[in-house]
């Protein structure tokens, strides 16, 4: 099992439009991919950075974890989560229910850009929510 690099660094923004035109003028260029990932209720923007992406998250529903996440927040965005690309998640997920880490997800599912996903609790990462990715097959 290996983990091949930094796929994405996630903030939570409480309007997306806004953000995007933030990000756009910060970094010079705007985003490459803008995507609505129903499954986690949020509208996601991908802005490259060399072998990494930069991710704003925006909720999509009052339910959404990301809406939680701003509320907790009082409506200020924030660091969500850091993504780690892997290169087999099912066996990076068995490995570490052996370990005894809190799973919030104990099968991946797809994500954005049709990515096999699965987060880690924060409880088990001394409080930073970490996110596993494999890229499509």
């Amino acid at each position: 099992m290996s983990f091949k690099k930094v796929d994405h660094v996630a903030i939570a923004v409480p309007d997306l439009d806004a953000a995007i035109t933030l990000y756009r003028n910060l970094l010079g260029k705007g985003p490459e991919h803008i995507e609505e990932v129903a499954d986690q209720k949020v509208r996601a923007a991908f802005f490259g950075m060399g072998e990494t992406n930069l991710e704003l998250l925006f909720p999509t529903a009052p339910d959404s974890p990301v809406s939680k996440f701003l509320e907790d927040r009082k409506g200020r965005s924030g660091l969500h989560h850091i993504c780690l690309q892997v290169s087999n998640i099912d066996a990076h997920l068995e490995n570490l229910k052996k370990q005894g880490v809190q799973l919030i997800d104990q099968k991946p599912r797809i994500g954005a850009h049709g990515k096999r996903i699965a987060f880690v609790h924060p409880k088990s990462t001394g409080g930073v929510l970490i996110e596993l990715s494999e890229e499509k097959k």
